[in-house]
């Protein structure tokens, strides 16, 4: 590996914090079912990371593309998508979540108006945008926070909005399975590691 690849890694890595330094209690018993797990934590999402990776693949450039471009880690776009559509999976003419989601992140209809087609880059360019915003969101309401700690909360309102967001401890309380921000780090964790 060459230092300029090395180096822009570190950078990308550093720019929101290190999604590696967060601590995660990963995926709860109900989001490890969804794949009818019969363990929880940071070992199912993990699991279910997994169970998505050859979908993902498909999307592989596309997210890293947009990861550099936005300067935001691939690992966790690819772990959002991995929750939110299972790398498409879980979508149905790109929609989710009632009709109310669109495209592979599942930008939320009722608060965006989505572009480009669900599995392209200008969709997943808007959705690292948004959650962008999120993280910027946190800052601003708990300046207090490190950076990976506002990285982690503009995770969790990504799902839920930055106003479920009043502690750090209990960021995830209202978000599905009451687990968004750790399962979704989890994974990121684990797509990190397979070269994301």
């Amino acid at each position: 590996m060459g230092l300029q690849v090395i180096f822009s890694m570190w950078f990308l890595a550093c720019i929101y914090g290190d999604i590696v330094k967060i601590d995660t209690t990963g995926a709860s018993e109900k989001t490890a079912k969804q794949d009818k797990l019969t363990i929880k934590g940071v070992d199912a999402s993990k699991k279910l990371a997994e169970h998505d990776l050859a979908r993902m693949e498909k999307y592989k450039s596309i997210i890293i593309k947009v990861g550099k471009a936005k300067k935001m880690d691939p690992a966790v776009i690819a772990a959002i998508i991995s929750r939110e559509s299972r790398a498409g999976a879980a979508l149905k003419d790109g929609c989710g979540d009632h009709g109310n989601g669109f495209g592979l992140m599942q930008v939320d209809k009722r608060s965006h108006k989505h572009v480009g087609a669900w599995d392209s880059e200008e969709n997943v360019t808007q959705g690292t945008e948004i959650l962008i915003d999120f993280i910027k969101k946190i800052k601003v309401k708990f300046p207090q926070w490190t950076q990976e700690q506002c990285f982690k909360g503009g995770i969790s309102s990504y799902n839920a909005d930055v106003k479920n967001v009043h502690s750090y401890e209990l960021m995830d309380v209202g978000t599905p399975g009451d687990d968004y921000a750790n399962d979704v780090v989890a994974r990121a964790q684990w797509f990190k590691s397979k070269g994301y």
